[in-house]
């Protein structure tokens, strides 16, 4: 089961963070609902109909997450978030940070599309749209993952509105009860106290240069 929860948590951390590297010019959603409807059917799609170019080459699936998840992801204050406590923000280089955002991002890319591989045409469930107050700036989507033969997942995604926008963008997901930003502040933090952030930045350059495989299986003890 827990793979196929790291197949749903692609939606958000495989994208890693949207940076000022990403240029591309994307559609905005002042629907939330609408725009995770969007991302999950061209995603899920994409990753349907390229399956023969994915089997031939896998780094097919890093340019698919790049393309259609990257752009609807609060980059900034994720990144911030998992940052959190180990550095104060407010005295860290605007390039320094940056860099960091930028290397987390390919490296969480490069992570989760080794989670795409696994994918066999499961099916995403996204609960229906609901009116949305103009002064809420937080909202949860809940969605279902079926998958024939398996019990079903339920996934949370943390969506904000962005500021001076009525855009909205995901920032978080929570699958099983475990908030996603939650355990990369922890698997990160200390590393970011001991080293810094631009040493961490290098650290997860050079893991995401690694060739996109498929995530190993746990044997069962």
């Amino acid at each position: 089961m827990k793979l196929f929860i790291k197949l749903a948590s692609v939606l958000l951390l495989a994208a890693g963070f949207n940076t000022q590297a990403n240029t591309a010019v994307v559609q905005s959603y002042d629907d939330p609902y609408k725009m995770m409807e969007v991302l999950v059917d061209k995603t899920f799609r994409r990753i349907a109909a390229d399956q023969s170019k994915i089997k031939q080459n896998a780094e097919v699936l890093r340019t698919i997450v790049t393309e259609e998840l990257v752009p609807y992801i609060d980059s900034r204050y994720a990144a911030g978030y998992v940052i959190g406590q180990s550095v104060k923000l407010n005295t860290v280089p605007k390039e320094e940070f940056n860099t960091f955002v930028i290397a987390f991002q390919n490296y969480m890319v490069g992570t989760y599309a080794g989670v795409f591989t696994q994918y066999t045409n499961q099916k995403v469930i996204i609960e229906p749209g609901q009116p949305i107050d103009k002064q809420r700036k937080i909202i949860i989507i809940k969605t279902r993952v079926i998958d024939p033969g398996k019990p079903d997942i339920n996934i949370e995604f943390k969506l904000r509105r962005m500021k001076d926008s009525n855009n909205w963008l995901v920032y978080d997901m929570i699958a099983e009860g475990i908030s996603l930003l939650d355990s990369k502040r922890s698997e990160l933090g200390s590393l970011i106290r001991q080293q810094g952030l631009l040493s961490v930045a290098a650290l997860l350059e050079e893991k995401a240069k690694a060739p996109i495989r498929a995530p190993e299986k746990k044997k069962d003890a």
